[in-house]
């Protein structure tokens, strides 16, 4: 994508967290594949991903869990979307739901793996977690992703009662492309109608496709997920359309003109990473709104900082950060 006309590259970028930078270094001294994203590629990625749930034995988690994979009706004669619905043991009825939504850059991933922070939480805090699958871009472009998401949102909340949680104590959740499609699903509720989400928690999220802000001018080639792999991901959701005037909201949330309404809203980002100008920027937008938001940025942070370091200090606090938030909306809600 071209620059705007006036809009330079930041000469110096956001110097990395020290202990990220130690796994960061060590990381690239395996010799991943870093060439930019192609379509090429998509073939590899997908298989890791199907390797990866080849060899998920026990989704139970040694019995923590109760598991109950559905299939759900799509949105109007759409194809099927899978369901992982997982209650800790001994959750209390009419409880919370997390209602996750897996990144991927809308191109990989599966809703089955990388699960496990999240159902940390959901243990954590009694809620049943539901983590949706979706068809993936390019062959699925958009609106394939949001109308699955969103399908399998009305399918829960139509059968609160049988899966024991409280359709009015939903939220929403999601990292990386997996976040967009999560502050897309709210925005999706608030004009389409559907059950009242009771918050958003948003990890990362990419918001918008234009792809050109001060950071991600500033910390391109910084990182493996720099502004060419944002670009793919929403060249891959979106196609040529991607940047042009006529991107809907419910594809890039900050094509939003209006965002009034939404649920309480937690946003985080790392300071060094791409996304970082385009999430401040929704926060302080959605304060314009009269909206609540918690925004944290964390120094030296980059995409996904604590999946690659889950023991760094920084990693903790954001983690701990997320569901303090969690804590405080589920016990005034």
């Amino acid at each position: 994508m071209d620059l705007e006309p006036g809009k330079t590259v930041p000469a110096v970028p956001v110097p990395l967290d020290a202990e990220l930078q130690v796994a960061y270094d060590a990381y690239l001294a395996e010799e991943p594949d870093l060439a930019p994203m192609s379509l090429e590629k998509l073939s590899v990625i997908r298989a890791e991903a199907d390797a990866a749930v080849a060899v998920l034995e026990d989704l139970s988690h040694g019995g923590r869990f109760t598991v109950f994979q559905p299939s759900v009706p799509g949105l109007d004669g759409a194809p099927e979307i899978p369901l992982l619905v997982c209650t800790p043991s001994g959750a209390p009825a009419s409880r919370p739901a997390l209602y996750f939504i897996h990144g991927g850059g809308f191109y990989g991933s599966d809703h089955r793996t990388g699960l496990d922070q999240i159902l940390e939480t959901a243990e954590r805090f009694g809620a049943t977690l539901i983590s949706v699958g979706y068809r993936l871009a390019p062959e699925h472009p958009y609106p394939a992703q949001i109308n699955d998401a969103y399908a399998g949102l009305l399918w829960v909340a139509d059968h609160a009662d049988e899966l024991g949680i409280d359709s009015e104590r939903i939220v929403v959740t999601g990292f990386s492309a997996g976040g967009t499609l999560s502050a897309a699903l709210a925005l999706t509720v608030r004009d389409k109608g559907g059950p009242r989400l009771l918050g958003q928690l948003l990890i990362a999220p990419l918001l918008d496709d234009r792809n050109d802000s001060a950071s991600a001018l500033q910390m391109d080639d910084v990182e493996l997920f720099d502004r060419s792999r944002n670009g793919f991901a929403w060249s891959s959701l979106l196609g040529d359309v991607q940047g042009g005037a006529d991107v809907p909201q419910y594809a890039a949330p900050a094509r939003a003109t209006d965002l009034a309404g939404l649920p309480p809203t937690f946003l985080d980002v790392g300071s060094a990473e791409c996304l970082r100008d385009e999430i401040l920027a929704y926060a302080d937008r959605i304060w314009q709104a009269g909206g609540e938001a918690e925004l944290h940025v964390w120094p030296g942070g980059i995409h996904g900082f604590d999946r690659k370091a889950p023991e760094a200090r920084i990693s903790k606090a954001a983690v701990a950060a997320r569901r303090n938030w969690l804590e405080h909306l589920l016990a005034t809600n």
